[in-house]
């Protein structure tokens, strides 16, 4: 059997800083990648440049926006994606309010540029302990900064423009991770309840003291709970 390659997508503004310090914590011995979609305007472009870039089966986990482009990836690929993981993410549509919120920031970023879009849009992100969110607070806002505006705006269309995400889920039959924070407002546990009602082999971990941005806020629990769950399926990676 070829060995499946782990593949970390990033979410919304955000870089390998998202994941480096998850795979930092996860043994080095995995075959590991992480990849981010700058200039993206399409859920399903994103989706295809995964595939184009990494050969061979795939264990796929993906934050926020990745884990919409893990989903079209499943549609896309179909066996390719041998185990899928969702994290800070959900499968609803665009709300009748999303457009005029997320343009709310667009106007920010084009007004102030994207060090202002930073503060604006990090802070209710975040749930970790004040001093926590003090720590990682100047490397977050760096990561979102380095976007260009124009790439910002393409991601945002993608979000506004995804695809159903809900069929994909539930026609997925391979292992599944689900990985929630407590204090997420934007994409909350009972998202990933949901989705664990559409794919009851769903395994779901909610984890306290984090908000939407858990991978760095909390990467070493995030690390367990992901290497327990590749080990118990794929001894081989």
């Amino acid at each position: 059997m070829i060995r499946p390659t782990l593949v970390l997508l990033c979410g919304l503004l955000c870089d390998e800083r998202m994941w480096a310090p998850v795979r930092l914590a996860l043994s080095p011995e995995l075959d590991a990648r992480i990849i981010a979609f700058a200039g993206f305007r399409t859920i399903e472009a994103m989706a295809a440049a995964v595939l184009a870039q990494v050969p061979g089966p795939l264990v796929v986990i993906g934050h926020s926006m990745g884990g919409r482009v893990a989903l079209e990836l499943v549609r896309q690929s179909g066996p390719r994606v041998v185990g899928l993981g969702l994290a800070n993410t959900g499968i609803h549509p665009p709300a009748p309010e999303e457009a005029a919120r997320r343009q709310e920031l667009v106007d920010r970023a084009r007004s102030d540029g994207m060090e202002a879009l930073a503060d604006a849009w990090l802070p209710p992100m975040m749930g970790a302990p004040g001093n926590r969110v003090a720590q990682l607070m100047p490397g977050l806002r760096a990561m979102v900064a380095a976007n260009a505006r124009e790439s910002y705006e393409g991601q945002i269309a993608a979000l506004l423009a995804r695809p159903d995400a809900e069929a994909p889920l539930r026609g997925y039959k391979a292992p599944l991770l689900l990985l929630a924070a407590e204090q997420d407002r934007w994409s909350p546990p009972a998202q990933h309840e949901a989705m664990r009602d559409i794919a009851p082999q769903g395994e779901l971990h909610v984890l306290a003291d984090a908000g939407h941005m858990l991978p760095v806020e909390r990467p070493e629990a995030v690390a367990q709970v992901i290497g327990d769950w590749l080990r118990r399926h794929w001894p081989e990676i």
